[in-house]
């Protein structure tokens, strides 16, 4: 596969982060609140701020609590009102995931939210990773031509540790969509992921620093 330089995406929940993950060379900026609950929508100020401030691209997360990713029709009206002010703040994407109960992609709930998203960038976040199988669950998500990107780590812990899947699931993309490899990649094994799973987008905490 030949690619152009891949991008780098820092996961970040703070302004100072943000700052910080762009002078050390970050494509995109994931925003956020809450990493320690593995990342929840931020605040609309936050998100305001950091748009005013940062020359890179934000992809701003759409997750309006910590659990599952079985939302409820008030949560839902929740995720469509901030995609709707991320699309007026001029935020360049959006990131989420849904979920059915029984682990597999709410398809019908995705192809509503990623429509409302457009122009922006659609990515399909990490419940891709608890869901059965993350390959057919990619095949089910191709489906739906606004989804951009896809984040995972190949149901793994880790990137590396899921390497095989990626891979799989990359192949299976055909490039209709990008397959960001994500699962503790730093700035210290990146060149390690990089060549053993070759993407186009690497996505981590601490990618760049």
């Amino acid at each position: 596969m030949t690619l152009t330089k891949p991008k780098l995406e820092a996961c970040v929940d703070t302004l100072a982060d943000a700052l910080r993950a762009e002078a050390a060379g970050a494509d995109r900026i994931e925003l956020c609140s809450r990493l320690d609950l593995d990342g929840l929508s931020p605040s609309v100020a936050l998100l305001a701020e950091a748009q005013a401030t940062l020359s890179i691209p934000i992809h701003a997360m759409v997750r309006p609590r910590a659990g599952d990713f079985c939302y409820t029709d008030s949560e839902l009206a929740e995720m469509a009102l901030m995609i709707d002010q991320c699309k007026a703040l001029g935020v360049a994407g959006v990131v989420f995931g849904l979920l059915k109960a029984d682990g597999r992609i709410d398809r019908d709930t995705t192809r509503y939210l990623a429509a409302l998203a457009k122009p922006m960038q659609v990515c399909f976040h990490k419940a891709i990773d608890q869901t059965p199988d993350p390959v057919v669950a990619l095949e089910q998500l191709l489906d739906i031509p606004e989804i951009d990107i896809v984040l995972s780590s190949g149901g793994a812990p880790t990137a590396l540790e899921g390497q095989a899947t990626l891979n799989e699931m990359i192949r299976r993309a055909k490039g209709q969509l990008i397959v960001m490899a994500a699962g503790k990649v730093t700035q210290e094994n990146l060149s390690e992921v990089m060549q053993r799973i070759p993407t186009e987008a690497y996505h981590g905490r601490r990618i760049v620093c």
